[in-house]
């Protein structure tokens, strides 16, 4: 597995981010039996950049907690057996490794977030992270149902990786 956590922003966390990245990230794939080694990117950034990449991506002008690049589309989440079919679209060629896509977390909305909810820096980081994996495998929260089963797989992975609410 890979994952490229880039640090862009003056703007320090005081929390051993990489290893938290690199906890929960393999624990969604497991939860999820992602069959292939992954790519992943992580972009740690302010919420100006932030704001920035939703206005150009989603066309909303405002900064948000977490983006999400999904490389693949599923017709059910986290169903990998299609992902073969479009092998060059979907593998790295040099390494193999199935690109899942890239996501962007603004670090002062994990500071926010973490003291407006109560709990650890350590917390609200696994959670925007775990929150953004299962965007990649194809969870979504457009509507109830979806929302409860995405928060739902959510609390168990973050249990499971020790980082509870």
């Amino acid at each position: 597995m890979s994952i490229e956590i880039d640090y862009d922003t003056d703007k320090k966390l005081q929390i051993p981010y990489t290893e938290i990245i690199e906890k929960v990230i393999p624990a969604v794939l497991d939860y999820e039996g992602c069959p292939y080694e992954t790519e992943v990117s992580v972009l740690l950034t302010d919420n100006a950049s932030i704001r920035e990449i939703n206005r150009e991506q989603r066309g909303i002008d405002a900064p948000t907690d977490v983006l999400s690049f999904p490389m693949i589309e599923y017709e059910t989440p986290s169903d990998f057996s299609h992902v073969e079919e479009a092998f060059e679209d979907t593998f790295d060629p040099d390494t193999g490794e199935l690109m899942l896509g890239d996501i962007v977390v603004s670090v002062e909305k994990v500071v926010e977030q973490a003291e407006l909810y109560g709990h650890s820096q350590e917390r609200e980081l696994a959670f925007l992270v775990a929150h953004s994996v299962l965007h990649l495998c194809g969870y979504d929260h457009i509507d109830e149902e979806e929302r409860a089963e995405m928060e739902e797989r959510q609390r168990t992975i973050l249990d499971e990786a020790g980082f509870p609410r």
